[in-house]
């Protein structure tokens, strides 16, 4: 078997999580994952995000012959509770006025599965912690209107203007953030047998 010609698929049309993996590989496919993303009670933030990153992985396997396919989710966390995508600035808003001051914990799994291989998963999710420094109304307002960023979890874009709305980061994957941890993700290919340098 050679697993450099092995093609790689990215289970979701995130632009964001395509960037991210430009960094790694010049070419790859895009699929989008049709996965319902239903909350399970009791399910905590972490198990969430790793059991989406299959879930859509394995949505998008299923048609992928020969393939490395690539599933990711993120869950952000305050104090227990998920903070879901925004969908409308009102909530944005809300959002950020209750993490200001507060430390945010994001969950962002990954998972590949080889198609080549009956049943061949592997799975990793990291943890980045974001302590937001304390922020007015002002502050956000002024932050909503120029990143408007609706389609994200927490109500921001660390990789643009979001980054000023923090005091600190702390993980060990900078990429994660984003919504990619490319630590991870590389090592997860290596050892399915991509060549990477």
């Amino acid at each position: 078997m050679n697993a450099g010609a092995a093609r790689v698929v990215l289970a979701s049309t995130s632009r964001y999580r395509a960037e991210l993996l430009r960094r790694l590989l010049p070419e790859f496919q895009q699929a989008a994952a049709q996965v319902q993303e239903t909350e399970i009670p009791g399910e905590t933030p972490r198990r969430r995000a790793e059991r989406l990153a299959l879930l859509k992985a394995a949505a998008v396997a299923g048609s992928c012959d020969h393939s490395l396919v690539i599933g990711s989710d993120q869950v952000a966390e305050l104090n227990g509770r998920v903070l879901h995508k925004p969908g409308k600035l009102a909530v944005a808003r809300e959002q950020l006025r209750a993490c200001s001051g507060r430390e945010v914990h994001f969950h962002t799994a990954v998972c590949v599965i080889d198609t080549r291989r009956a049943d061949r998963r592997s799975l990793f999710a990291d943890l980045t912690r974001v302590r937001f420094r304390p922020l007015d109304d002002g502050e956000i307002q002024r932050y909503l209107e120029r990143e408007q960023p609706l389609d994200c979890a927490g109500s921001f874009k660390s990789e643009a203007l979001g980054i000023t709305l923090f005091e600190k980061i702390e993980s060990e994957d900078p990429t994660a953030l984003i919504g990619l941890p490319l630590i991870a993700l590389a090592r997860l290919l290596r050892e399915a047998g991509l060549n990477l340098p």
